[in-house]
């Protein structure tokens, strides 16, 4: 009887590993399409939040030209020149189509290549104002061509949707002359409403 048990029990564990060694190994099509699934849901969400990320890194890059055109400005100011005098624009880059100076009031235009933003909504605006008296300011003034400011440039950013001024005391600074029209989420933070 004990035989019987054993020559049973062999014969039970002998077909088991038959049929484990038949199972084939890998992923079923179920797994693989879950996968899938998980990726593709995740690459919904990184695609277009890397495509915002690069069109904000170069912003970066047009606000970096400009600084060049800030630093014209100031001087210019500080000695009641013509706010655009003795500026050179940058040549076009890949990103940032153009800097330009107005002369008038000093106003930064930064106009950015469709690789940012689409043609028509591709300008960033740098505004600087200066306070209205030396002693005791009461309101930032934009600047003027061929007057002294009183105090020091501040400057503010101007994206699409910024209308109104953002600038601490002794008051609100100047709005630009033209309006910008890069979207706000392309911007950085100090550029937006």
């Amino acid at each position: 009887m004990f035989e019987a048990f054993s020559v049973s029990l062999f014969r039970r564990v002998a077909a088991d590993l038959r049929r484990a060694r038949r199972r084939p190994a890998g992923f079923t099509l179920i797994e693989l399409m879950i996968v899938l699934a998980i990726v593709g849901v995740i690459a919904a969400y990184a695609i277009p939040a890397y495509q915002d990320y690069l069109a904000r890194s170069r912003v970066g890059e047009g606000l970096a030209l400009a600084s060049s055109a800030r630093l014209a400005v100031a001087d210019n100011a500080a000695s009641g020149a013509g706010l655009d005098g003795g500026y050179s624009p940058p040549a076009a880059t890949r990103n940032v189509e153009s800097v330009a100076i107005d002369g008038e009031t000093g106003q930064i235009t930064v106009v950015f290549t469709a690789r940012v933003a689409a043609g028509d909504a591709n300008t960033l605006v740098l505004v600087p104002s200066a306070p209205d008296k030396a002693d005791a300011p009461t309101a930032r003034v934009p600047l003027k061509k061929g007057a002294m400011q009183a105090g020091a440039i501040a400057w503010e950013c101007f994206a699409a949707g910024k209308g109104a001024s953002s600038l601490p005391a002794p008051g609100a600074g100047p709005l630009p002359g033209d309006a910008a029209t890069l979207p706000a989420k392309y911007a950085p933070a100090e550029c937006r409403a």
